[in-house]
């Protein structure tokens, strides 16, 4: 399958969550910068597809990771980043939201099951955003966090060999 297929506009992703209901498939969505895709992404990717019948991948455009991690970030552009995830077996759709929080995102994806990685508790987890998931009806997945694999552990490592 051409990965661009499967990245979908804010217009065309309801009714793409349309049809996976209507399928009778449940919805597992998660969402973050995937800046620089290391082992430690692709694992987490695995284990929340594993969730459920589909993964959607809500990514933070280039403005909002700039909001999220600074100037110098994202290193790869949102179109870039979207292309990459897409084109993982383990990833159904990938819809890139404008914002830095990803409450409307959620609110339009109405998940089944949301997923964050292992440097979040549900605690932790921003509460608008565990609100929105959890009011329309979706549980929470924390998966364990891949140790030692990081974009900000790699970009260090690079900005350290002063290429």
């Amino acid at each position: 399958m051409n990965a661009q297929r499967k990245i979908l506009t804010p217009e065309q992703l309801t009714v793409w969550r349309d049809w996976i209901r209507q399928a009778g498939r449940s919805l597992v969505v998660t969402n973050g910068c995937f800046d620089l895709l290391h082992a430690g992404h692709v694992t987490y990717l695995e284990q929340a597809r594993q969730n459920g019948d589909a993964l959607l991948v809500g990514l933070n455009s280039d403005e909002s990771v700039r909001a999220l991690k600074g100037e110098g970030r994202p290193l790869n552009s949102e179109m870039d980043r979207a292309i990459v995830l897409a084109a993982l077996e383990a990833v159904d759709a990938v819809c890139v939201f404008q914002e830095a929080g990803a409450d409307r995102f959620l609110a339009a994806t109405r998940p089944d099951v949301w997923v964050k990685g292992g440097d979040y508790t549900l605690e932790s987890l921003n509460p608008v955003e565990r609100h929105v998931v959890e009011s329309a009806g979706g549980r929470i997945v924390i998966i364990p966090f891949v140790p030692g694999r990081s974009t900000t552990s790699i970009v260090g490592k690079i900005r350290r060999q002063n290429f």
